[in-house]
């Protein structure tokens, strides 16, 4: 079923734009799918769309690389293939995947959908899981990346249940997509307005986002309306049952990429794991450091009579102090040579500009916009500044556990940090942890944060403490750490110091990033603290 609605009319500027080539660099093509169609035999068949990336010509030339090769290996690209491959058998045919049906209600029907736990215990029967916790958390991680998604809910999560969830169609996997555009979330936003649908209505952060994408876009926004008006003709001329298809599928395709406030984009890449595939000592980047084979030059014999053949070394020294000079000479002539490469090499990647100022200028201001209600500079406090005014009463009330301003736990949704910054917050995420039987992890950073801080006589002591609470085979109060950091901290508590500790604090501090920070924004706990500070703070103005 074909489902190209990013694609619809050449009056909209997409993701998927072919740049203009540098003489630097090569064009390669990549081939995206425009349907649903699992059989790798149809392929010529379906519709495509060829995206042109450039890329930088000695990048393709390392190591006997072909230049024609993929050279689209990143991080976000190598799991997305992972994870493709789990959803392709998933979607298998032949009855080896998951039950997809069209399920009655009352006055319509619901197509091509499962439930929760139909794709739970297919996990469970083929993935060879074991816990169903596990099969879960998995199925999540799936759900975050886009792959599959619940039909009636913004938050891209799965549950052990009846809730009925859908496949997405290949067209608008992350692997098939580059970073859309403002334009083109604006004409989404502008053509659900247009449609009196109960289903098609914005959501509260996505209404606020039409206003500050409308307020951005004001000078093209004529433009962006008559988009969506044409797309919307397109869509009228379709069938009701892939109409409905169509919309949750593209409602969930801006659901990655512009998530849910409290929710995670899963398609932003770890700048850290990308510089170190590109650096250029990579075992399969080693072009730089590799020595070309140099043939030796062929020479003439030397016959007794010839007036050179005096002047050649009789002894072994001689012959073995010759043949080394040579060596070092060829050494020598090969390291300019490969520095003289590296150095034209990095020359014209400093002249070649990689960030878009457009794109850093409209991230800078998204920043100070959403923390422009909490500067009292800018935006007036209530009550009155204490930087202006003698009143220290703001302070005060910031300072109380009761009663926590509706806009102080709103911030907690922006970050980790802003969470565990505030007293009253981090209170409320280790309640929420002991719940998940997990708050040793805050624990444990905690601790480690006071290590850092410790006087230099007390750190063996806190090191040793910390070891037998946390890490030990017997530890009262365990932390799940690979044996990696494991290894990295043993060997550092040899000559232990306030850093000791530094790559375990840093992978636990992730693990509550990714894992327990997102469950945190979607649980009750949070969802009830902030509709109580909501309704105290209408009370307070009734």
């Amino acid at each position: 079923m074909s489902s190209n609605r990013l694609n619809q009319n050449t009056l909209r500027s997409g993701p998927n734009q072919t740049t203009a080539a540098n003489p630097d660099s090569i064009k390669l093509t990549q081939t995206k799918l425009g349907s649903t169609n699992n059989s790798s035999s149809n392929l010529d068949s379906q519709s495509s769309l060829i995206n042109t990336i450039s890329v930088p010509a000695p990048l393709l030339y390392l190591n006997g690389i072909s230049p024609w090769a993929s050279i689209d290996e990143t991080p976000n690209k190598l799991l997305y293939k992972k994870i493709e491959v789990i959803i392709e058998k998933m979607q298998d045919d032949s009855g080896s995947g998951v039950t997809i049906r069209t399920v009655k209600s009352f006055m319509s029907k619901i197509p091509s959908v499962f439930t929760g736990t139909d794709l739970i215990q297919w996990i469970v029967r083929k993935l060879d899981v074991e816990d169903t916790i596990e099969a879960l958390h998995f199925a999540h991680l799936i759900s975050s990346h886009g792959y599959l998604f619940p039909i009636d809910d913004h938050i891209l999560t799965v549950k052990n249940d009846g809730t009925f969830y859908r496949f997405q169609t290949p067209y608008y996997w992350p692997s098939n997509n580059a970073e859309p555009e403002n334009t083109d979330y604006a004409v989404y936003l502008c053509k659900r307005t247009m449609q009196n649908k109960t289903r098609l209505e914005l959501a509260d952060y996505e209404a606020e986002n039409l206003a500050k994408l409308q307020k951005l876009l004001s000078k093209k926004w004529e433009l962006i309306y008559m988009q969506a008006e044409a797309q919307i003709k397109v869509d009228k001329k379709r069938d009701k049952m892939e109409r409905k298809i169509l919309d949750s599928q593209e409602r969930a395709f801006w659901d990655v990429y512009r998530p849910t406030p409290g929710c995670v984009n899963t398609t932003e890449e770890d700048i850290r794991k990308t510089m170190r595939m590109r650096r250029t000592d990579h075992p399969n980047l080693g072009f730089f450091r590799s020595k070309p084979k140099t043939s030796k030059p062929a020479q003439s014999p030397l016959l007794p009579h010839s007036p050179l053949y005096s002047s050649q070394p009789t002894t072994s020294s001689q012959i073995n102090t010759n043949f080394n000079q040579k060596l070092c000479e060829q050494d020598e002539v090969t390291t300019l040579e490969n520095l003289r490469k590296e150095k034209d090499f990095l020359k014209r990647r400093l002249e070649r500009r990689y960030v878009k100022v457009s794109r850093v200028s409209e991230n800078y201001t998204n920043y100070f916009d959403q923390y422009t209600e909490f500067d009292p500079f800018i935006t007036p406090a209530d009550p009155s500044n204490p930087w202006i005014s003698e009143s220290t009463e703001l302070w005060d009330m910031e300072k109380s556990p009761k009663d926590i301003p509706q806009r102080r736990v709103r911030r907690w949704g922006f970050s980790i940090y802003e969470l565990l910054k505030d007293p009253c917050g981090r209170e409320m995420f280790r309640r929420f942890l002991e719940r998940e039987f997990s708050s040793e992890n805050l624990r444990f950073y905690e601790v480690c944060t006071e290590l850092r801080y410790a006087t230099n006589k007390d750190i063996v002591a806190k090191v040793e403490d910390i070891y037998n609470e946390f890490l030990a085979p017997v530890a009262s109060c365990p932390i799940n750490i690979d044996s990696r950091v494991m290894a990295i901290t043993k060997t550092k508590m040899e000559n232990p110091d306030r850093y000791t500790y530094d790559e375990a604090r840093e992978h636990i501090f992730n693990l509550m990033t990714r894992d327990s920070y997102n469950r945190f924004l979607r649980s009750d706990t949070y969802r009830d603290c902030l509709a109580s500070a909501k309704k105290k703070h209408n009370l307070k103005y009734f």
